[in-house]
């Protein structure tokens, strides 16, 4: 019987893990698919727009579209670094964009709402990355566009890494997804000789079915594992401390290089009531920095020797603009974290009651508003 046992929870095992890799390819196929038909949107719509205010809503818009920051950040550091953008609008679009990733949380939650008390934990552990990203652009935007310390910082601490350049990483993540995503994006195109954006289509309808089908037997399965010791086990070692779990969350962010994939693999975690949110909350801090290394070590290798303080060099300046605008959110609310945690409880607790509310949220701070400002303000 001890046998029998065992072999159960190894195969519960490596379901959840088979569960986790379609979760996971179900999150690509959405960027590439998006990609097909919204790169070259996405660019005519950054370099169309050069005010500060503008530039801070297009950037939520388009990484709204894309879902994923670390693309919306290369691109800006591209557009920036070939002299098409300045620093003083990039900086806004990036803290836009740090902004937008969060949608792919959002939209992870809302697979749980036919559950009332799950969507209610999985709303909240959402939405508590958008209100860190609104409190912090609330205190940031104003001081940047005043006093340009953002900017200044990222200057400083381009001084620092200049010289340095031919860095490369490639992501574990990316070797067991990436080829699978392109042969059916190949399969697609070469079997029925299709245009980009069909392709594009029919791998989005693919990636929902892939997210919320991995989503729900991944909850079911995770539960099944649960023989009074899994909440002990995640919150003693895994996330025992704040400390810890922000470390966690930093270094896995930097080696998946998506913030949108490791953050939106907690709210399942949240959901079920294994991961309580102040451990949540750090982790997902620390995804946020974690998820900087992308553009950083993008632009460093675009940096040569001979370069001196050439337009590349500026490119370094807009992706380390990233990296220092999450550090001071961090600082201030790290320490002050029952704020967005308190706002994301309640705002969990009216979406778990009425559930419209949740759409509302989603669509007008994603896309209603962002439009509406960047129409305005044009």
């Amino acid at each position: 019987m001890f046998k029998t046992l065992r072999l159960s929870t190894l195969l519960k095992i490596v379901l959840v893990l088979s569960l986790l890799y379609i979760f996971l390819l179900g999150i690509k196929f959405t960027g590439t698919s998006f990609k097909l038909f919204g790169q070259d949107f996405a660019e005519n719509l950054i370099s169309m727009y050069s005010n500060p205010f503008c530039g801070l809503f297009t950037g939520i818009l388009v990484t709204s579209i894309i879902q994923s920051s670390s693309t919306t950040t290369s691109l800006i550091v591209g557009l920036a670094g070939s002299g098409v953008l300045p620093i003083e609008a990039a900086i806004p679009m990036v803290m836009g964009a740090n902004m937008g990733t969060t949608i792919t949380n959002v939209l992870v939650s809302l697979t749980f709402i036919t559950r009332k008390e799950d969507f209610r934990r999985a709303f909240t552990a959402a939405t508590m990355h958008d209100f860190f990203n609104i409190f912090t652009i609330l205190v940031f935007f104003p001081l940047e566009m005043t006093f340009h310390i953002i900017e200044k910082s990222a200057l400083f601490l381009t001084d620092v890494f200049q010289g340095v350049g031919g860095v490369t990483f490639t992501s574990p993540l990316k070797l067991v997804i990436d080829p699978v995503a392109r042969g059916f994006q190949h399969f697609l195109a070469d079997t029925f000789g299709v245009s980009d954006v069909v392709v594009g289509i029919v791998m989005l309808v693919m990636a929902i079915a892939l997210v919320i089908f991995s989503l729900i037997y991944l909850v079911k399965t995770m539960r099944s594992l649960v023989i009074n010791t899994t909440e002990r086990v995640i919150d003693k070692y895994i996330f025992r401390n704040i400390f810890t779990a922000f470390m966690l969350g930093m270094l896995l962010t930097a080696v998946v290089q998506s913030s949108s994939v490791t953050t939106s693999m907690i709210v399942p975690l949240v959901a079920a009531g294994f991961l309580a949110l102040d451990r949540a909350y750090p982790f997902t801090l620390g995804a946020n920095i974690g998820t900087t290394i992308t553009a950083i070590l993008a632009s460093l290798a675009t940096i040569s020797s001979d370069n001196g303080a050439s337009v590349t060099t500026i490119g370094l300046t807009v992706a380390l603009s990233h990296l220092v605008f999450n550090i001071y959110g961090t600082i201030i609310f790290l320490p002050l974290r029952k704020i967005p945690i308190y706002c994301a409880t309640r705002l969990g607790n009216v979406a778990a009651e009425s559930k419209k509310w949740a759409f509302i949220f989603v669509i007008g701070v994603f896309f209603i508003l962002p439009l509406l400002i960047v129409f305005l303000t044009r």
